[in-house]
């Protein structure tokens, strides 16, 4: 058993079959559960890889020799994203002003509250500075944080917490909200959290799906713009 382990610590195989034994326990706990909310496979899959590790004594380098193999095909599955929001393409006309509108002044508001909260907290500038760009998706994120001086291995720590509290309480908020219209639900869900609130936006509706995942895009490019000044105005 231990010769075992010590060949997968060093394969890409560990990385591999823990992930995707993690996410599939997430899909069935989700099936078994109803679909409830909080069951979410993303947070499913990091709770079974954590404890996974932990048990066996494996270095997180060592489960990263197969996690960046699953990691590579992130950027194909963010491109077909763009196949339903081409399927939707006939809905865009009639919400381009409202977008240009909406997606910046969700997108400053966001960096310049997540600031604002660690200042009010006490927390220092590199923590503010490392909050300010959790809305974007997690590469683009870290890239932010590299450049403006923040903390790149807690960001991505507060970008997937975003993701998975966006879609756990996302579709829950809008329904309180009385938010009914499956575009404006999406562009509330792509660009509050990326690519897991994405994901459930797919689940939850076709439209809802290709408007979040448009969201998710346009929102990672405005929060690279803005970032910068956000935390020149706020100094």
């Amino acid at each position: 058993m231990s010769e075992t382990l010590d060949y997968l610590r060093s394969s890409p195989l560990l990385g591999v079959f823990l992930t995707l034994l993690g996410y599939r326990i997430g899909r069935e706990l989700k099936r078994l559960s109803g679909d409830h909310p909080l069951v979410q496979p993303v947070l499913v899959a990091i709770v079974f890889i954590g404890t996974a590790t932990w048990l066996l004594d494996i270095d997180y380098d060592e489960y990263l020799i197969g996690g960046s193999v699953i990691a590579f095909f992130l950027g194909p599955a963010t491109v077909a994203l763009a196949v339903p929001l081409h399927r939707q393409a006939h809905h865009l006309r009639e919400l381009l002003v409202p977008m240009l509108v909406a997606l910046p002044v969700g997108a400053f508001v966001a960096i310049s509250s997540g600031m604002l909260l660690v200042r009010g907290l006490g927390g220092d500038q590199a923590l503010e500075r490392t909050m300010a760009p959790k809305s974007a998706t997690t590469p683009i994120a870290i890239g932010i944080t590299e450049q403006i001086g923040g903390i790149t291995a807690l960001v991505a720590v507060f970008t997937i917490v975003a993701g998975i509290i966006g879609a756990v309480l996302g579709p829950t908020l809008l329904n309180l909200l009385r938010v009914r219209d499956h575009r404006a639900r999406g562009l509330a869900m792509g660009a509050a959290s990326h690519g897991i609130g994405t994901s459930r936006a797919l689940h939850e509706h076709p439209v809802e799906g290709a408007f979040a995942g448009l969201a998710m895009g346009l929102t990672a490019l405005l929060t690279s713009l803005l970032v910068p000044l956000a935390v020149h105005l706020l100094g």
